[in-house]
């Protein structure tokens, strides 16, 4: 872990050069100079770290940050959790390490055959949490919304939850993409309703808001289950032809935000990555060159983890990346 951070560190000196990363200099979700510190720390058994990270998030009300952080130290704490465990014994009432909890519990039974049965016996006891957490903090009701979406629960239950969050913060990102992905699980016209969901949501949001992206998010959904033949048609054509000007529009909106942050910026990564996937399949290979020029060396497993039964994201990003370069050359736009 500690090389790894160490190569982060290379590589984000190394992309101030305009050239593209090499391909054994490409990072898969490298932590951001905040989390990087937080895991090391637990990679030593130290809770210090993370319980200040997340404390501060709360403090300052850094919703996204927070929720993101959340969940990359559960993620973490699945296959070392002994930090955790030293936190939740040291501090059994600590908001930051009841919310870690929560998500990682969440997290083990998300892959489960048994998940809907497992998560709807956890929800009871992850609402109580976000309740006991505070009126103002909505990360705790988007791991309730999460529990949710996996235990099925019926509209009236998820809406009551969301409504919970969105009271806590309106433009919160994580929030309205639980909802969202529970929306296109559920309705049999999904991407009109995903994307009028999203465009609501993004249209209403402060211009620097993560939440701008929802578009791209719902583009993503639209594009991903149209490929796999799975989405509603539209007067025998599929969902993706009646709503390509959208799916236009939500790239175009999400370049925008992209253009807001620096080029090599982790924390922009996803929505980078994201908008490199939903380019490609608009067959805007130009300006997913620029995505790719833009993100440098920092690969996240979603979308790629998500495009193939492959689970090999870093190695279906190199591909989109090569075939991408490999369509400038032959002057495809």
């Amino acid at each position: 872990m500690l090389r790894a951070f160490l190569r982060t560190a290379a590589a984000r000196v190394r992309s101030r050069s305009p050239r593209p990363a090499p391909d054994d200099d490409v990072l898969l979700d490298a932590p951001d100079d905040r989390l990087a510190p937080a895991l090391v720390a637990a990679a030593r058994g130290e809770h210090g770290p993370a319980a200040g990270l997340l404390a501060g998030t709360r403090e300052n009300a850094e919703w996204d940050h927070r929720d993101r952080y959340t969940t990359r130290l559960a993620a973490f704490a699945r296959s070392r959790p002994e930090w955790l465990d030293t936190w939740r014994a040291t501090a059994p009432d600590d908001p930051d390490a009841l919310l870690v909890s929560a998500r990682l519990a969440v997290h083990r039974h998300w892959d489960s055959p048994a998940r809907a049965e497992l998560l709807r016996q956890l929800l009871p006891a992850v609402v109580a949490a976000a309740g006991a957490a505070g009126p103002v903090d909505p990360v705790p009701w988007r791991t309730a919304l999460d529990a949710a979406r996996g235990a099925r629960a019926p509209h009236a239950e998820f809406e009551r939850l969301w409504e919970q969050a969105v009271r806590r913060s309106p433009h919160h990102y994580g929030s309205h993409v639980v909802a969202l992905e529970y929306l296109a699980d559920t309705s049999p016209h999904a991407h009109g309703e995903c994307l009028d969901f999203a465009e609501r949501a993004a249209q209403d949001a402060p211009e620097d808001a993560l939440v701008r992206a929802l578009p791209l998010r719902a583009a993503f959904t639209c594009l991903r289950t149209d490929a796999a033949g799975t989405g509603p048609r539209t007067g025998g054509a599929s969902a993706v032809g009646a709503h390509r000007a959208r799916l236009h529009a939500a790239a175009d909106r999400a370049t925008a935000l992209s253009a807001a942050h620096p080029a090599a910026d982790p924390w922009a990564a996803e929505l980078r990555n994201l908008l490199v996937y939903v380019l490609v399949r608009l067959d805007r290979h130009r300006d997913a060159a620029e995505q790719l020029r833009l993100t440098g060396p920092y690969v996240t497993s979603f979308p790629w983890d998500r495009d193939t039964d492959d689970p090999d994201p870093l190695g279906r990003f190199l591909q989109v990346r090569a075939d991408v370069r490999a369509r400038l050359k032959t002057g495809a736009h």
